[in-house]
């Protein structure tokens, strides 16, 4: 097998959330380095992927061993200001459940954490909430 490719994790990541937020009723998603101008009165999800620590999982040379790649996914939720948490509390749920603890093309999803309701929503106009899922991937040299 060869080197972990990065934007193959990246893709697979980006991939399970794009198809889950496409189905009834669809959420606009937004990945991190993309433009993009929120319209007020809508939603939207902002998904930003972080490669952390890396370990080696066996002893070897660059053949015939294991190493590990952690990340945090960091996902912001943007629903609708004036109309209450359940919109923004609901897709959390979707988005939490679409990863935890599960396995997908060899990444390791853990349990999430959050929503947290962050009081000052950035951009303006909207309600915001954050969650992070750490994953884990490995490579076998």
């Amino acid at each position: 097998m060869t080197a972990l490719n990065l934007n193959t994790v990246r893709r697979d990541i980006e991939e399970r959330l794009r198809n889950e937020l496409n189905t009834a009723p669809p959420i606009k998603v937004v990945f991190g380095n993309q433009p993009f101008e929120p319209v007020a009165g809508t939603g939207f999800v902002q998904c930003l992927i972080e490669f952390t620590n890396n370990n080696y999982i066996t002893l070897g040379k660059t053949t015939n061993s294991t190493n590990s790649q952690e990340g945090v996914i960091t996902i912001n939720i943007f629903t609708k200001i004036g109309v209450g948490l359940g919109n923004n509390l609901t897709l959390a749920k979707r988005i939490r459940d679409l990863y935890n603890r599960v396995r997908v093309n060899d990444i390791f999803f853990e349990a999430g954490s959050g929503p947290t309701i962050l009081e000052n929503a950035a951009p303006e106009g909207f309600v915001q909430s954050v969650m992070s899922i750490p994953f884990t991937s490995f490579e076998t040299l």
